[in-house]
């Protein structure tokens, strides 16, 4: 006695070993045992053999046409014997009833299942939804197939290039171009970025990095909604200081200003001038939901996305001849020994007299200059009048204030390397093509103009941030616990201490315009300002905020993204610049394993031949291809150009930079397994100096 019966969606046959009343010991042709439920059981029957039996029912099935079988079909709930009798005769044969069941079952379309062996009809409406469905589902089959031979010849379907990003980091795994490629990739043996690229599918690689990074950060572009920005309603008192910045000639966003009062008195009071969209910007405002999206500006040669409206920047930027709001530090100093003896924070007015451009002035605020009153230059310093006796106390100033952080931060900052600047030629800030002729010029780290700015901001952010923690108020601090390797600087509602500049807190408070916790901060410190000793009362945020917190992760992410976007563009650029410029060879320093930084520009590439050299060996690199997408270059030891070993000290004492972005080369790695196609994913790999 045989059975054919139902298992997990599949028909199976076997010869009865034992039954009983409600289920039954059956043997496949395979062997193997099986206890089948009697409510499973569909066929009885003593010949033929079961494989026999199975192999003629498939292949009654596929000769029975499933329009003529529902036409046949009765209107009520049916058996597979009931309609193979309506079918084929009154008395089908055994392969007859096991074929029609087959048929049943792989056409749910045309009849819905209701229990073991049992049907019903589905409505004519239903079915031709179904076939309608089938038919397309065929056709963009058809498609995918079409597709990948395409790709497979090195051509790039419309639809798929159109895709392009989509596919490859945020994929709808479900869509046919998204199917295509991973089909043609696993046909043609390429990574799929690969298969693209040789498909021409990428003929800008430029707009390559800049659409993924849009699609990834800003899937909605870059544009705002039309906003007014609000109106400063404060009676603000007007300040005697006379302010100036310090920017590059790019910056539109100018946040800080300085001024200085009192000199030849004995004591000076140095005005630190921030620039105050906090008292207008209320939490929870439409542009204080723009500012939260976005979270900081983003920055990269050429370019850059601001955080806020230019009209609402410009309504509370630090411009030349206004009056601006301002949050203002006041230090009181002994002009002598510049021994602070108090600080002061005031919401006011500043006049703005001057917006100096430190990429115009470096070669005229020199240390000579600063240093020596009869020094003199043969450039005309007509924009510095009347600042040269502020200037040269402000450098000194600097040089204390650096001098006593490196006593806290237990060793001297080394910035050896210089800083490069990035320019477009003709670009004026409008959105790069990607095929501008680049110029890079060097500016060497700790420049005057540079120095006095950054010790005057970090002057102002430890102040502010201790005063803080002072009266209970949370803010949003940088700490890092000390200067071991592998010790990151971490984000915090707490004032605890940055071992890597040396101050006892540390809380972004000077770039309100262009960062969004620096806006956090300043309504905290504003806070402080009016109420005192009772701020944490009044604060927008309060101690132990969930909202502080989200702001903070929110933040980092984003903030990294920026970062690694910004090393991303800069490395192009670098890349662009080595073609444009015929580069085939470099002088260069080992850094780490088979690792070597060029000594004269900002480039960072993995060379063959470094493995045994020391760190701190200089070599002659031959470059090879450059890769514009993957944005990869590598290089060979043609010659070492040292004769002794040395060791490198600014490669052991830098720490991380605020505001450093190292460019290095972004990886594209897409990756695909035999059982999970997954995400087509992207992934940066910024070597770390």
């Amino acid at each position: 006695m045989y059975l054919l019966f139902e298992e997990a969606g599949k028909f199976m046959a076997g010869r009865v070993l034992s039954e009983a009343e409600s289920s039954a010991q059956v043997e496949l042709d395979s062997g193997k045992r099986v206890k089948v439920k009697a409510a499973n059981i569909l066929l009885k029957f003593e010949k033929p053999a079961p494989a026999q039996l199975l192999a003629a029912a498939q292949a009654i099935s596929q000769t029975i046409e499933l329009e003529l079988a529902w036409e046949f079909a009765p209107e009520e709930e049916f058996g597979f014997a009931d309609l193979a009798r309506e079918y084929f005769s009154d008395k089908p044969t055994l392969e007859q009833q096991a074929g029609t069941l087959v048929r049943l079952f792989e056409a749910p379309h045309y009849f819905r299942r209701a229990g073991k062996g049992r049907f019903r009809k589905a409505p004519a409406e239903v079915i031709a939804q179904a076939l309608a469905a089938i038919e397309k589902k065929k056709q963009v089959a058809l498609q995918i197939e079409q597709w990948v031979k395409e790709l497979s010849q090195s051509e790039c379907p419309a639809p798929i290039r159109e895709q392009l990003y989509k596919i490859l980091f945020k994929p709808d795994k479900n869509a046919p171009e998204y199917k295509a490629v991973v089909e043609a990739s696993r046909a043609t043996r390429l990574g799929p970025l690969e298969l693209l690229i040789k498909a021409g599918a990428i003929d800008s690689p430029y707009q390559f990095h800049w659409r993924r990074f849009l699609l990834e950060n800003f899937p909605k572009g870059t544009g705002f909604a039309k906003l007014e920005a609000p109106i400063i309603r404060d009676e603000l008192p007007l300040s005697p200081a006379r302010a100036f910045s310090v920017d590059d000639s790019a910056t539109t966003e100018i946040d800080d200003a300085l001024s200085v009062q009192g000199l030849g008195s004995g004591t000076v009071v140095l005005g630190i001038h921030i620039a105050a969209p906090g008292l207008a910007i209320m939490p929870g405002s439409p542009i204080d939901q723009l500012g939260r999206n976005r979270l900081s500006t983003v920055y990269m040669p050429g370019y850059k996305v601001t955080m806020l409206p230019d009209d609402v920047v410009q309504t509370y930027t630090l411009q030349e001849g206004r009056d601006c709001p301002a949050v203002s530090l006041y230090v009181t100093l002994d002009e002598a020994t510049l021994t602070i003896q108090g600080s002061e924070t005031r919401l006011e007015r500043v006049h703005i007299g001057a917006n100096l451009r430190h990429d115009q002035l470096d070669a005229i605020v020199t240390t000579e200059w600063l240093d020596d009153p009869t020094f003199s230059h043969d450039i005309d310093p007509q924009p510095l009048q009347h600042k040269r006796e502020q200037l040269s106390f402000l450098y000194r100033l600097a040089k204390d204030l650096k001098a006593k952080r490196e006593v806290v931060r237990g060793k001297p900052e080394t910035f050896n390397r210089p800083d490069y600047n990035f320019r477009l030629v003709g670009n004026n800030g409008a959105e790069p093509k990607g095929h501008e002729t680049v110029q890079i010029s060097v500016r060497q780290r700790g420049a005057p103009l540079d120095l006095i700015v950054s010790e005057a901001m970090i002057l102002a952010n430890s102040t502010w941030g201790s005063w803080m923690a002072e009266l209970g108020v949370p803010g949003i601090y940088r700490s890092q616990a000390s200067l071991l390797p592998g010790v990151k600087v971490r984000m915090g509602t707490k004032a605890l201490p940055h071992a890597g500049i040396g101050v006892k807190s540390y809380a972004w408070s000077t770039s309100p315009l262009r960062r969004y916790t620096d806006l956090v901060n300043q309504w905290q410190i504003i806070a402080c300002a009016r109420h005192g000793k009772t701020a944490a009362l009044v604060a927008p945020f309060k101690p132990k905020d969930a909202d502080l917190f989200s702001i903070i992760s929110s933040f980092d992410s984003a903030y990294f993204a920026y970062n690694s976007f910004q090393g991303a563009m800069e490395r192009f650029w670098i890349l662009k610049y080595v073609q444009q410029q015929g580069i085939t060879e470099i002088e260069a320093t080992v850094f780490k394993e088979n690792m070597v930084r060029a000594d004269d520009m900002p480039l960072v590439l993995p060379v063959v031949g470094a493995k045994d050299l020391p760190r701190g060996a200089r070599v002659r690199v031959k470059l090879g291809d450059i890769d514009e997408v993957t944005l990869d270059v590598t290089g060979t030891v043609v010659a070492r150009l040292d004769t002794v070993a040395e060791t490198v000290a600014t490669l052991e004492d830098e720490v991380e930079d605020e505001e450093d972005v190292v460019a290095g080369p972004i990886a594209i790695a897409v990756d695909m397994t035999e059982n999970d196609t997954g995400a087509l994913a992207a992934t940066s790999d910024n070597p770390a100096p």
